[in-house]
């Protein structure tokens, strides 16, 4: 992807972050509805290059796919989807490639949250190189005249009860849906995804005041410096904060705020 296109997707990354980072979203089920509207809009040309029409103003796009949509989605998945066709993206197919990473992200979110992230990348490697060694199985998996339950239940009988759900999950939507993608291409991307996510930290950052977009991306590539890490920055607005920051990465508190500071000099008087 390129221009308007690369910052929609970086744009829908970040809402789909906000959403999986909350423990009450199901990141499992997000990535189902997902992966769902990728299949109609893959099939549905005619809709995708509505969805995607320069011309129309963003919010009547997110409206009509709030109508065509909103009744058999979720709430958040719904308004994730809003999002994205609100956005403007350079050609129609960008739209779908991006829900389809998205419906990925998720389900490997789902595997992070259950600690299984590790897991799930070491299997995609090695299916992947089970795959390039094994010229008949990747011919039964990529062959066109198979259905989709045949192949499923081939992905099944190597990978069912031997490997993690959620890689099995993956690769069955890949194998059934390369929408061109070769299934090494595939496979390196899904493992490329899991190695992401893995690296990924979240800050909580607390502030008087929001941030501005500057600050932000100090921020951020502070900590990613700090911790070797691409860092997601979590925000919330504190006024009794008082002045400064206060990040909180994981178990480690980062006190920067002049509340904090007043508090600690305080109790060094009392002492």
């Amino acid at each position: 992807m390129n221009g308007a296109s690369r910052e929609a997707l970086a744009a829908a990354r970040e809402r789909l972050d906000a959403l999986t980072d909350s423990t009450s979203v199901d990141a499992g089920s997000l990535a189902e509805e997902l992966a769902a509207v990728t299949a109609l809009l893959h099939r549905e040309v005619s809709l995708r290059r509505v969805l995607t029409d320069p011309a129309q103003p963003g919010e009547s796009k997110a409206d009509l796919a709030q109508r065509l949509l909103g009744t058999q989605l979720s709430g958040n998945t719904a308004d994730l989807v809003a999002g994205m066709v609100r956005s403007r993206w350079s050609q129609p197919r960008d739209l779908v490639d991006a829900l389809e990473e998205l419906a990925d992200l998720a389900d490997l979110t789902a595997a992070q949250k259950a600690g299984a992230l590790d897991t799930v990348e070491d299997e995609l490697f090695r299916f992947g190189r089970i795959v390039s060694a094994n010229n008949e199985l990747r011919a039964a998996l990529t062959d066109r005249k198979a259905t989709a339950p045949a192949k499923s239940g081939l992905l099944h009988s190597l990978l069912g009860r031997k490997a993690n759900a959620t890689t099995e999950r993956l690769v069955a939507r890949l194998v059934n849906a390369p929408r061109g993608r070769s299934l090494e291409a595939g496979l390196q991307s899904l493992s490329k995804l899991a190695a992401e996510r893995r690296n990924r930290m979240v800050a909580v950052v607390t502030s008087a005041v929001p941030l501005s977009d500057v600050q932000k991306q100090r921020l951020g590539a502070g900590l990613a410096k700090l911790y070797g890490r691409t860092m997601h920055l979590n925000l919330d607005v504190d006024p009794s904060v008082l002045g400064g920051i206060r990040v909180q990465v994981g178990d480690e508190l980062i006190n920067g705020s002049l509340a904090d500071r007043l508090e600690d000099a305080s109790r060094r008087l009392a002492g």
